[in-house]
């Protein structure tokens, strides 16, 4: 953007110069009028007998306003040349400030997009550090529960063999009570068979079984 606004006003520079220039040479008087002397002449020369010599001079004269026509028509093309760059620089300038303007914007609104997006890195670290804080509690919670479950498994086969243990024991006593309970009831019986006594059922059915009937 900068370069080809340069570039137009050295444009305009190098125009005005070689304007300068011809104006410099340029002789009084305008376009139309040097037109007009022109045709004056040469319908002069067309028209009437002259001499040599007087038409020589016409006709150099002549060859002198074309010159000067040349220059003027130059000056005004470079004129014209010149009215329209500076009609294009100033559009240029407008577009140019237009441009600025939205760069400033874009500017402007690319600072709120930095910022917002230092502020969501800035939460992002923060949910990164309790989400880390958060999975270090819960690897702790679940060793803390592996540890706790394996300490109630231990302690369910502890239970189990206390259970077994005094199963055991229960059931040792039990056959001990029902040993002596026999032991009792058969003497019994043999003491009432001696005497000649009635049996009870139980009694006779524990002297059948042990063959002393």
């Amino acid at each position: 953007m900068k370069i080809k606004s340069r570039e137009k006003r050295d444009k305009i520079l190098e125009l005005q110069e070689k304007i300068r220039e011809l104006n410099e040479k340029r002789p009084e008087g305008n376009l139309r009028q040097i037109e007009k002397e022109i045709e004056k002449i040469d319908w002069k020369i067309q028209t009437t007998s002259l001499p040599l010599n007087e038409e020589q001079t016409l006709v150099n004269r002549v060859k002198q306003l074309e010159a000067q026509l040349s220059v003027q028509r130059q000056t005004k093309k470079l004129k014209e040349q010149l009215l329209e760059l500076r009609s294009r620089e100033k559009s240029f300038g407008l577009e140019a400030k237009n441009l600025h303007e939205k760069l400033s914007e874009l500017a402007e609104q690319s600072q709120k997009f930095h910022e917002q997006m230092l502020e969501a890195l800035d939460n992002a670290r923060k949910l990164q550090v309790e989400a880390d804080d958060f999975h270090q509690k819960f690897v702790e919670t679940k060793q803390q529960a592996q540890k706790t479950h394996q300490q109630c498994v231990e302690l369910g086969e502890k239970i189990r063999a206390i259970r077994q243990e005094l199963k055991q024991e229960a059931d040792k006593k039990q056959a001990e009570r029902q040993s002596k309970t026999q032991k009792e009831l058969e003497k019994r019986a043999l003491e009432k068979l001696k005497r000649g006594e009635k049996l009870l059922w139980e009694e006779f059915q524990i002297l059948a079984e042990k063959g002393l009937l």
